[in-house]
């Protein structure tokens, strides 16, 4: 009998995915915040293809040193790196270093190519393509693959031409893509307001490198080496310490949120004494900590969310969202994160709604308290 080449690909990445199941939960008790950072290519694989000369290769190695030099000086932040020279590293490689890390966020960074002047930075999450714009540029990333050794061990069943092989890529990510799109969101924010370039967006497509993590992750297209002028920008000193300074500043933009400046991550866990902090009531606002986001609609019973209880959910799309807690008191919502993250819900984060809808933190704690 034939094997639909598809269907072994997806029990592939389940099984793959599977056997990190333990990491996924575990993670994690460490002292610091673990960010892994990606420079695409390397070695025999330059990336994209410029006439004017410039390699993305190169071009991703010096931003990424940039943003991990600038990172290591904060003491509560340790960096790993897939790459600190020009070689070639394997896409599952990149995952297994980040995985192996227990890292808390995964960023790789690249550079993009179009046959006409298109410029603008784009931002990508893990999750099946959009459209064929999309689609096109996880196809050309993936494409590294038939670089490899043992290419077809490794990826088995999976084709970079096929959008039908990316059904699996996004198999148990989705309790990452809200913060995956949060960091992704500083990161274009920071490109759009500080440097002034043009926002292309946050953007969904399957990218291998991506999928392989088990962590909030996003693959930065810096820009275009097919444009004249923005592949100089891209190539030069200035262009490449203002993006890794953007992307530096998203990075702890994103730590700040997800954990409110508390700089030992571990003691959040493992806490057991509750500060006694005055309340800060702010009016018209509803605090909630969100633990989850999953297209499974479960049941808001404690028995489903670790022994929590006060769970309440809201579907978006197609995605539900689990939240724990409901106050209009800041200093008790942390309370309440703290307590998620005690049951193993690492990446829990604080959400704002304002007469139902939706805002953000930042917003949310710009209005009066009571």
């Amino acid at each position: 009998m034939k094997t639909n080449p598809i269907i072994f690909f997806v029990s592939f990445i389940f099984l793959l995915t599977v056997s990190s199941v333990n990491q996924l939960f575990a993670q994690k008790n460490s002292d610091k915040f673990i960010v892994v950072l990606d420079a695409g290519h390397g070695g025999k694989d330059p990336g994209k293809h410029s006439k004017y000369g410039y390699k993305e290769k190169d071009i991703a190695l010096n931003i990424v040193l940039q943003v991990g030099k600038a990172l290591e000086k904060n003491p509560n932040i340790k960096v790993v790196y897939t790459r600190k020279t020009d070689v070639f590293v394997d896409l599952f490689k990149r995952g297994k270093i980040a995985n192996e890390a227990k890292a808390d966020l995964f960023v790789s960074v690249h550079c993009n190519a179009h046959t006409s002047q298109a410029y603008g930075s784009e931002t990508y999450v893990l999750g099946i393509h959009r459209n064929e714009t999309n689609f096109n540029v996880a196809k050309s990333e993936n494409e590294v693959i038939y670089l490899e050794d043992d290419y077809e061990q490794n990826y088995q069943g999976f084709d970079p031409n096929s959008p039908d092989s990316f059904i699996g890529l996004t198999l148990m990510q989705e309790e990452y893509l809200d913060q995956s799109i949060l960091l992704a969101s500083f990161v274009q924010n920071n490109f759009t307001q500080k440097l002034k370039r043009k926002n292309r967006g946050v953007k969904q497509a399957g990218f291998i490198v991506l999928h392989q993590t088990i962590m909030p992750s996003v693959l930065i297209e810096t820009g275009f080496v097919t444009n004249k002028s923005e592949g100089a920008y891209l190539n030069s000193k200035k262009g490449q310490t203002e993006i890794s300074n953007s992307i530096e500043k998203a990075v702890l933009d994103y730590k700040n949120a997800i954990y409110q400046n508390v700089d030992d991550i571990s003691s959040i866990a493992s806490s057991k004494v509750v500060k006694e902090e005055p309340a800060q009531v702010y009016k018209d606002i509803v605090f909630k900590v969100q633990i989850a986001a999953s297209s499974k609609k479960l049941a808001t019973k404690s028995y489903n969310f670790n022994g929590l209880d006060d769970i309440s959910r809201d579907q978006e799309g197609a995605l539900y969202k689990y939240y724990y807690g409901n106050t209009s008191d800041y200093t008790r919502i942390k309370q309440l994160q703290d307590g998620a993250k005690s049951k193993g819900y690492n990446s829990c984060f604080i959400v704002a709604f304002k007469n139902g809808n939706k805002i953000s933190l930042t917003e949310a704690l710009k209005t009066t308290t009571n």
